[in-house]
């Protein structure tokens, strides 16, 4: 199976078979059946790109209440530092964060069930960062954490240089 579980509940890493030979490379991105096999029975809605240059920390998004997303999170060039922190209330995991490198060269990608805030920086000179998410994006519903929360502790990798932080995501709120 492609999945490997994380030290949260419901957060899954898939790595895709990939076939390479000397033309290059080729893997199935997404494959429902494969997904419902491991349990994943979300209907993707909406696929969204993001292009950015080293440094760049996006985050820590959300959507509350019924417009809430579930994502499956790739890098298609270059490399990412991805972060999620669980914000489930009835989870085990409440409040804690996991992060991994998802980038071109090892094809992961991850599953980030509905309750999740999300975020990456940019570990590469440039990344493309796609993702699907399971419901349209609300910006009525839309929230976030502080990148920088101490409650959550979040190690973020050194960027010499520093981050690229937009205004409104250095200024989320704290979780406490």
């Amino acid at each position: 199976m492609p999945f490997s579980a994380t030290p949260i509940p419901d957060l899954l890493i898939f790595e895709p078979r990939v076939f390479g030979d000397e033309r290059g490379y080729f893997f199935e991105s997404f494959n429902a059946k494969v997904f419902r096999e491991a349990g994943v029975t979300v209907d993707f809605v909406q696929d969204n790109q993001a292009a950015s240059n080293r440094g760049v920390l996006r985050g820590m998004h959300f959507q509350h209440g019924a417009a809430a997303q579930a994502k499956l999170v790739r890098v298609v060039v270059g490399e990412v530092y991805d972060v999620t922190v669980d914000l489930r209330p009835d989870s085990p995991t409440y409040r804690q964060w996991y992060g991994c490198y998802l980038n071109d060269a090892n094809h992961r990608q991850l599953y980030i069930p509905r309750g999740f805030a999300h975020g990456y920086v940019v570990t590469s000179e440039v990344s493309v960062f796609q993702y699907k998410c399971d419901n349209f994006y609300a910006p009525e519903a839309e929230g976030g954490l502080r990148f920088d929360d101490p409650a959550i502790g979040i190690t973020w990798p050194t960027i010499e240089g520093g981050y690229t932080v937009a205004d409104r995501d250095r200024n989320w709120p704290l979780l406490t």
